[in-house]
């Protein structure tokens, strides 16, 4: 992911607006390549659930190479990443969460 300002939008304590909406003033549009906002939080979200299945893959591999071959794996290999898979999915699962009831607070608003 990008770093939040580049060398040259700060000075001191002095950061460069960018217009980046098409009612700003100045509004040129992205630089080419340049990704907005809001595909950089959806390339990171992608790539958060990718690293999320890629751990719960890891574990039925793991737990499926130990019951066939118990002496192939170490039966603490096994259960870390058991608790690591477990992490990253109640962590999503929790970002999920929050991001339904922020949906949900959003519709209902009067």
């Amino acid at each position: 992911m990008s770093s939040l300002f580049g060398p040259g939008e700060v000075s001191g304590d002095q950061v460069a607006l960018k217009a980046t909406h098409k009612n700003h003033f100045n509004f040129q549009g992205p630089a080419k390549g340049e990704e907005t906002p809001s595909q950089e939080f959806s390339a990171a979200l992608k790539d958060a659930l990718g690293e999320t299945n890629n751990l719960q893959q890891d574990v039925s591999d793991l737990t499926r190479a130990y019951l066939t071959d118990p002496e192939s794996v170490d039966a603490h290999d096994v259960t870390i990443a058991i608790s690591k898979a477990n992490m990253a999915l109640d962590i999503t699962k929790a970002v999920v969460d929050g991001a339904v009831k922020a949906y949900n607070n959003i519709i209902n608003i009067r």
